[in-house]
């Protein structure tokens, strides 16, 4: 999971000029907090948990504004 979300940052950094730090992208892209939100809700899900990956997905959806089923399979990058 680790892996997976450091190369979710490096791809902003490469495909986004304005993204200047890991930092930045890390505080100011609601992209990056999605999808690490969802990485952590996948994993409990795929784990055969469910009320947990839910709430996570609820709450990401509250601070992002963007919703993404935890069951759902995104690739990398």
């Amino acid at each position: 999971m680790w892996k997976q979300i450091r190369q979710e940052i490096r791809a902003v950094k490469e495909r986004d000029p304005a993204a200047k730090s890991t930092l930045e992208v890390l505080l100011c892209y609601p992209g990056i907090h999605a999808i690490i939100l969802h990485r952590l809700a996948h994993f409990f899900y795929c784990r055969g948990w469910t009320l947990l990956p839910r709430f996570i997905s609820h709450c990401s959806r509250f601070l992002t504004g963007i919703e993404i089923h935890p069951g759902a399979k995104i690739g990398e990058g």
